[in-house]
């Protein structure tokens, strides 16, 4: 009994026993949920302000518009277009007959004279058939004296018989007989006069197809290409198909080169024959090369709208100027003259991609207060990525450049880097 009433009291005091720990725990827990609370709400806060504060607008680049420099006088660029160096003298040089090859006396690189030996056929049976010829000539010719021969006594005989006749020892037939044989001679003479010059055109020919054995160069200039060897077969009358080739060599007149553009048909107005230009290879960029042009060919391109112009070198025989080198040309205007007040306004100068060009005129895009402006300008002279604009535009203005089918008046934008 005095066991269990113990027991009673330690269960009513562990009771009533406070307990520290539990009441710290719950206090610390509470704490770090506000704190998370106020993480959680900063994070929202600053979300929703980045959200509202963000740019917004249609991206663009902008190009300020720089004034001219009107410091210079000389001519300007009016118009600049592409092309290639072509040669308007090239020919490839061949045989006129068909046969092998003896001898090839060109390589790739080599200058040669007009009328040069550029190589040789074999001529064996062509010569035969001029030993031929000129035995026949010989022959002819042998012909023709011994009919003279005979000609020249019928003759005597004809003047004796008719002396004769005169003092009656002979009778008229007789005469008239010397008569018949001397007219037979003199005919027999004029048909071996023929002949000889028969086969004189006989030997004229057969020299002719020796010489053709023979290939020239037709005019002066470099090779550019050996297309046949000894022992190969050439034919004037070759596709290029098979084994046999259509001639010797490629010979080009560098002294005949020029450029060949295509010239947009909306700036074709821009261009007159006689006009001064430049030129810079593609492989000198550098290397500006006076120039002018020859002539407009007056036909137009249908799938590229263009239309092709030829330009001259002023100066020719350049080594560096080659064949098929890209090139591209720049169309100058006049040079105004000093004092005649016919000087135009340098204007200001905006990247080429700023501004969408229809002939003289164009459109561009002022960036204002972050929105676009359209603006009507007038267009001067392209040098290279620049243009020049003379009216619409001024110093210190922005253009923007991007997706110009998006512009449109008073979108907002976002000018990047």
């Amino acid at each position: 009994m005095h066991m269990a009433g113990m027991n009673d009291k330690s269960a009513l005091l562990g009771q009533l026993k406070i307990d520290r720990e539990p009441e710290h725990s719950d206090g610390g827990g509470g704490t770090g949920k506000w704190i998370l609370l106020v993480i959680i709400l900063l994070l929202i806060a600053g979300g929703l302000g980045w959200w509202l504060m963000k740019p917004s607008g249609l991206p663009v680049k902008a190009a300020s518009v720089v004034a001219a420099s009107g410091g210079s006088s000389g001519p300007a660029s009016l118009l600049d277009a592409s092309g290639y160096v072509v040669a308007r003298r090239t020919a490839t040089v061949s045989a006129k007959i068909t046969g092998k090859v003896t001898e090839v006396l060109i390589e790739e690189g080599q200058h040669v004279d007009a009328g040069e030996i550029v190589g040789r056929l074999d001529d064996t049976n062509i010569r035969a058939g001029y030993g031929q010829a000129s035995a026949q000539l010989a022959y002819a010719r042998a012909a023709h004296d011994q009919v003279r021969v005979q000609l020249a006594n019928a003759q005597r005989d004809y003047q004796r018989k008719q002396q004769l006749l005169a003092q009656h020892f002979v009778s008229q037939s007789e005469v008239d007989n010397a008569q018949t044989a001397l007219d037979d001679l003199k005919a027999q003479l004029n048909t071996a006069a023929r002949s000889v010059d028969v086969s004189l055109q006989g030997v004229e020919v057969s020299q002719k197809s020796l010489d053709d054995t023979v290939v020239r160069a037709p005019f002066a200039g470099v090779i550019t290409v050996k297309a046949a060897q000894t022992g190969e077969i050439v034919s004037p009358l070759s596709a290029g198909g098979g084994f046999t080739r259509t001639g010797m060599g490629t010979i080009v007149d560098m002294d005949s080169l020029e450029v060949e553009v295509d010239v947009n048909e909306n700036f074709i107005n821009r261009v007159r024959a006689g006009q001064a230009a430049t030129i810079k290879l593609n492989a000198y960029p550098d290397w500006e090369i006076p120039a002018e042009v020859i002539a407009i060919i007056p036909t137009a391109d249908r799938a590229k709208a263009t239309v092709k112009v030829r330009v001259g070198f002023k100066q020719k025989g350049d080594p560096r100027v080659l064949p098929d080198m890209g090139a591209r040309v720049a169309f100058l205007s006049e040079a105004p003259t000093p004092g005649s007040g016919n000087a135009a306004k340098p204007g200001v100068t905006v990247p080429a991609d700023a501004v969408q060009v229809n002939g003289d005129a164009g459109v561009a895009w002022v960036i204002r207060d972050d929105k676009l402006e359209r603006r009507g300008v007038k267009l001067g002279a392209k040098n290279g990525d620049q243009l020049s604009v003379l009216a619409g535009l001024s110093a210190g203005e922005r253009v923007a450049i991007g997706d110009s089918s998006k512009f449109e008046d008073g979108v907002k934008v976002q000018v990047q880097p």
